[in-house]
């Protein structure tokens, strides 16, 4: 029987967290400010009068502090989900993150697992300013042992969430600021599993590849290019580390045009992965080049008038679309 209400992103989060505290007792949540004021953006608020301070803890501000405990924690049998305020200052969280969590497996033989969750946000559209906007989930995927994935909507933003927390191993969780406000229904009994991508608009002429903030724009763009006759399938990946490579390449076998869209630079980008894959196996059903929409190679501008022209609009995925289409 499904339980299904609407509810903001945010709150979807945190109804996740506090699904699966009440479930599992090894579930601890850590992070500057996620007990007494219910973390940055309000996703861990209420936590600390349900679980208590040895579930929800206060941290000092220091990243790496921070995500080398939940390493430790995590290697000791604990699932530790960190929330890290930016994910601009998961730069300080490498070393632990990159060197020890995603390698803990593989260098233990199998012996030993980090199954704890990093959660952050990314993304522009506030003038939060280049050193609070930036989408770094590229350098995260590039890294065997990280799972990396960033949902679109409410339901993706539970689901998605509790999956995460359930794995053996280390899962980045991005979500995007500028969505926590957004609403959608929740179905707390549907599940999702990490690596599958969702089609959410189905088309005949140009596949729209795209994940999180930018999946509703691709949307308004279909929206828009469906008046002129053109019916766009737009899929959200949902998941970046491991990615759905076989629905990528299936819609591509219906449409046999690609437009791959994200808020982060281009450059070494996960769309160029998408498109070098692509080109290696599904070059006999292109009938045109894979374009990509992203963010222009330079840091996050904080004025709003400069930042308008430095996010992914939907304006520019029609334009890339028409340009596949001639």
């Amino acid at each position: 029987m499904s339980n299904t209400t609407e509810m903001r992103y945010v709150n979807a989060i945190n109804k996740a967290l506090a699904d699966s505290m009440e479930q599992d007792a090894s579930v601890i949540v850590m992070g500057e400010d996620v007990a007494q004021a219910g973390g940055s953006f309000k996703a861990t608020r209420g936590l600390l009068d349900a679980f208590g301070p040895e579930r929800v803890i206060d941290t000092p501000i220091s990243e790496a502090s921070i995500t080398s405990a939940a390493v430790g924690a995590a290697l000791t049998g604990l699932k530790p989900v960190v929330e890290i305020m930016f994910m601009d200052f998961i730069t300080l969280s490498m070393d632990a993150l990159v060197n020890q969590a995603a390698k803990a497996r593989y260098m233990f033989g199998g012996q030993g697992s980090v199954s704890m969750v990093l959660r952050t946000p990314h993304g522009g559209g506030l003038s939060a300013g280049p050193q609070h906007s930036q989408c770094l989930e590229a350098w995260l995927a590039h890294i065997p042992g990280l799972k990396v994935v960033c949902p679109s909507n409410a339901q993706d933003a539970y689901s998605l969430l509790r999956a995460a927390i359930a794995d053996a191993d280390p899962v980045v969780f991005v979500e995007h600021k500028a969505m926590y406000a957004s609403k959608g229904q929740v179905d707390t009994t549907r599940t999702a599993q990490i690596g599958q991508a969702a089609t959410v608009r189905a088309g005949r002429d140009v596949t729209l590849i795209s994940y999180g903030a930018t999946v509703p724009v691709c949307l308004q763009a279909a929206e828009q290019l469906a008046k002129d006759g053109v019916e766009a399938e737009v899929l959200d990946l949902r998941s970046i580390q491991p990615w759905d490579k076989s629905t990528v390449l299936a819609s591509l076998s219906r449409t046999h045009r690609a437009v791959v869209v994200h808020e982060a630079v281009q450059a070494f980008g996960v769309g160029a992965e998408i498109v070098a894959t692509i080109a290696d196996e599904g070059f006999d059903e292109l009938d045109a080049p894979v374009l990509r929409v992203a963010a222009p190679f330079m840091p996050a501008p904080f004025a709003s008038s400069l930042e308008q022209g430095y996010v992914v609009t939907t304006e520019r995925v029609i334009d890339a679309v028409r340009k596949t289409l001639a």
